[in-house]
């Protein structure tokens, strides 16, 4: 009998009837019962099949989990066990009964069996230290080369035990520092022993006589001693190369060179200390030429007979220490230069409180190593981009003395520049000093231009890029200033004596700043303004100032971030107030280089103090040849001179002293000033000029036929005369180019009112020049007749300056239309 199925709970009820009520919704559904009934058992089946298969996983998964704890039961249980037998031997082995006594005591043991272990390395390495040292002494007269070795491998132990001192945080302090004794006790013992040899051999040679002996067997002997004491040396020069983390550093100097040099030095310590009559405080350039003498007699030797030892050592020591060899002649210069250290430092504070003999000690100085650069090419690390620095750096920089000398200097300088703007005859323009068309400065601004010129011959040699910046800008660019406030002190007190009080408080001896005298002083500031401001520019040009710029500006940037200062104390502010205002580098951020120049503060100065000068001179010119004209203006007699209006008139009488104020005074700007500032004031005179005639005198009066005839006469003497006094930088008629308007207007003024129209003038002959015939009338017709017709007539009379209301304003000026 079948089972009866589980009964459904309500939810599987409700789960059944949900779904026949999908798959049977109309009587055609029952065809597909079978279909339906079939898809449900097979998917029945499937359900069964998977169940049973998740059953035998779970049984198999629970199985694997028991004995996965099974077996780590029995693992720990065996630990435990491990773990009491282990409390139990070391309590035996250390006699305590508590396991965490037992643990510390076994610990000391283990730490003393360390200790020993040490102490029996530190007895290793000190008997192959010993051994060696004993090998390398038993070898040094017998076998020299055979000394070498043991020696280079003890310094190699002494090099590694310091290498480890670090890592070791200090320990064995003994034994490094017993160790480096040992080392350099027998450092000492080979290079006494190889420097004797050497010496012995420099006997037999009669070194440094000038009749040197030097067979083949003395050649072959002093190149074994030389080659000694450079390996001897080697392990040293592989020490500083290790310790100066590949920087570059000052050059050592080789042993065999010290031995040579030697008994050099000894001979330069007799002549130049003491009491010796060639050593003197105030020859420098004695003990300096000497030094010089000793590099060019025996720089030859040492590049004939020590290049060849050097190549053959660069080629075994490997490219560490070949910098080392590079050129024998420089490494005997490199010899030789402690002793002129010596010398220097002591010769120094001898001279300290002697200004004109410590600067001329810099100067020989900067000459000595100028002749070394050019006469040796001398380069003591060829791998490092850096020139040398030379003894002047010694002396500056490394022995603090550069502050001292750049006081002494810029005294010196102070004290020249007073001289010359104290001078006789310093505030004179020096009409010979530049060329003719160029503007005439005072004698002082030239002798200023060439004291500050040779300023900088004096700190150009210098390698230091601080010290050259503190010379710039301590001495040179303070010299600019105190003669710009000079200039600019010249020119108030002129404004100050041209005022109305200072006339009325001078009185009769105000003359002397009237006309030229007037413009004399004027033109002293705005020629040696002018002067000075194109000698900056063409100094921002030069090479030594463009790459002292462009090292600048990159320090600028390097030091942007860090806050830094760019030159010793001086921050970048400090150098932009005095240098341009560029070396800020508002614009560096965003990869653009800002333009500019050292001297564009300074420069921007004088170009003001000149812009403002040449404003003042024009005015006053223009004020004099203003005042010359008062009379002129007063004329009012243009209505009723009559009698021929052709050819050119005498100029009227009371222009006379228009013409003599404006030939006077422009021929002395022509002599004093160059040809553009010359023109833009004549051009500005004279639009003052041309308002003036206009306003006072064209539009002021009425004109007869030959009244025009006169005032064009005279405007066209007075252009004349300006031309004339202008000289070479005047123009054929520029002076009337000038006075367009003014020409135009006196055109208009000036027509024929006999002339007839062209409309009764029908004869073909008279048609050929119509502007030259054209008449009075006919202008004054077509000119009031429209604008249009205005501006017509005016084109073709080549009026174009003046507009139609100036024109009819003119030409009512002239008696007949008026009337």
């Amino acid at each position: 009998m079948a089972t009866a199925p589980p009964a459904l709970s309500s939810h599987e009820r409700t789960r059944v009837e949900d779904y026949l009520n999908d798959k049977i919704q109309v009587s055609g559904d029952f065809e597909s019962l079978d279909s339906l009934l079939s898809s449900l058992r097979a998917q029945h089946d499937l359900q069964r099949k998977q169940l049973a298969e998740a059953q035998e996983a779970l049984s198999n998964a629970t199985k694997a989990s028991n004995e996965h704890t099974e077996a780590t039961r029995k693992r720990a249980e065996a630990f435990k066990a491990q773990q009491a037998d282990i409390d139990r031997r070391l309590k035996a082995i250390t006699r305590s009964d508590a396991s965490d006594q037992a643990a510390q005591r076994f610990e000391e043991s283990i730490q003393k069996l360390r200790k020993l272990e040490i102490s029996k390395g530190y007895v290793a390495l000190l008997q192959e230290a010993e051994k060696l040292s004993k090998d390398a002494l038993g070898n040094i007269r017998s076998e020299p080369r055979q000394a070498i070795p043991p020696y280079i491998q003890l310094q190699g132990i002494v090099r590694s035990l310091n290498e480890a001192q670090p890592a070791a945080e200090g320990a064995a302090p003994h034994l490094v520092n017993y160790v480096g004794k040992l080392a350099s006790a027998l450092r000492e013992q080979m290079k006494t022993g190889f420097t004797k040899r050497l010496q012995g051999t420099l006997e037999q040679m009669k070194w440094p006589s000038k009749e040197l002996h030097f067979p083949d067997d003395l050649h072959v002997q002093w190149k074994e001693n030389v080659e000694l004491l450079l390996e001897l040396q080697i392990p040293e020069l592989k020490a500083r190369d290790f310790f100066a983390d590949n920087k570059s550093v000052e050059p050592p100097i080789l042993w065999p060179l010290e031995v040579m040099v030697h008994p050099l030095e000894l001979r330069f310590k007799y002549h130049f200390s003491g009491d010796k009559p060639t050593n003197r405080l105030d020859k420098p350039e004695f003990f300096m030429a000497h030094v010089t003498d000793l590099i060019n007699n025996f720089g030859s030797f040492f590049a004939t007979y020590l290049q060849p030892i050097f190549d053959e050592k660069a080629h075994n020591a490997g490219s560490e220490l070949e910098w080392n060899f590079y050129n024998a002649s420089h490494a005997y210069i490199t010899a030789l230069l402690p002793m002129l250290q010596q010398k220097m430092s002591a010769f120094l504070p001898q001279i300290s409180n002697h200004p004109q003999l410590l600067s001329h000690f810099m100067h020989e100085v900067m000459n000595f190593d100028e002749e070394i650069r050019e006469s040796w090419n001398y380069l003591p690390d060829p791998y490092t981009e850096d020139n040398w620095k030379g003894m002047t750096w010694y002396v500056l920089t490394k022995e603090g003395w550069f502050d001292r000398w750049l006081q002494v200097e810029k005294d010196f300088a102070l004290a020249r520049y007073k001289e010359i703007v104290e001078a006789p005859g310093s505030g004179e323009i020096d009409y010979e000093g530049v060329e003719l068309t160029s503007t005439k400065p005072t004698k002082a601004a030239i002798r200023v231009n060439d004291l500050l010129e040779t300023i900088t011959e004096r700190y150009q040699p210098l390698s230091s890029f601080s010290q050259k910046l503190r010379f710039l800008i301590d001495i040179q660019i303070t010299i600019f200033d105190q003669f710009h406030d000079r200039l600019g002190s010249a020119l108030e007190a002129y404004l100050a004596m041209t005022s109305t009080i200072g006339r009325t408080v001078q009185g009769a001896d105000g003359q002397a700043i009237e006309g030229v005298a007037g413009l004399e002083r004027l033109c002293r500031v705005f020629g040696s303004a002018e002067y000075l401001e194109k000698k900056m520019e063409d100094w921002s040009n030069e090479v030594f100032f463009v790459e002292l710029w462009s090292e600048l500006q990159e320090r600028v940037r390097q030091n942007k971030d860090n806050g830094q200062n760019v030159a010793g104390s001086m921050s970048v502010a400090d150098v932009a107030s005095r240098t341009s205002q560029a070396v800020n580098g508002s614009n560096t951020a965003q990869g653009v280089t800002p333009e500019g120049a050292l001297f564009d503060e300074t420069a921007s100065a004088y170009r003001s103090l000149r812009l403002r000068s040449e404003s003042i001179i024009t005015s006053t010119l223009t004020s004099n040849a203003r005042g010359a004209l008062k009379q002129y203006s007063r004329v009012s007699t243009w209505a009723t001179i009559s009698g021929a209006a052709t050819g050119l008139l005498p100029p009227t009488a009371d222009l006379a002293p228009a013409l003599h104020t404006l030939s006077v005074e422009v021929s002395f700007l022509s002599r004093a000033l160059g040809v553009a500032p010359l023109r833009r004031i004549t051009r500005q005179v004279l639009l003052s000029i041309q308002t003036h005639l206009w306003s006072n005198i064209l539009m002021r009066n009425t004109f007869s036929a030959a009244g025009a005839a006169q005032l064009i006469s005279d405007v066209d003497h007075l252009c004349k005369t300006v031309d004339t006094s202008l000289g070479a930088a005047g123009q054929q008629g520029g002076s009337a180019k000038t006075l367009r308007k003014l020409s135009e207007g006196l055109l208009l003024l000036g027509l024929d009112s006999t002339t007839p129209s062209t409309s009764e003038a029908s004869n073909p002959e008279t048609d050929g020049d119509d502007s030259a015939q054209r008449g009075l009338w006919e202008v004054e017709k077509r000119l009031f007749k429209d604008n249009e017709s205005a501006r017509d007539v005016l084109a073709e009379m080549g009026i174009e300056t003046l507009m139609e209301a100036e024109a009819r304003s003119v030409l009512e000026r002239r008696a007949e239309i008026g009337n």
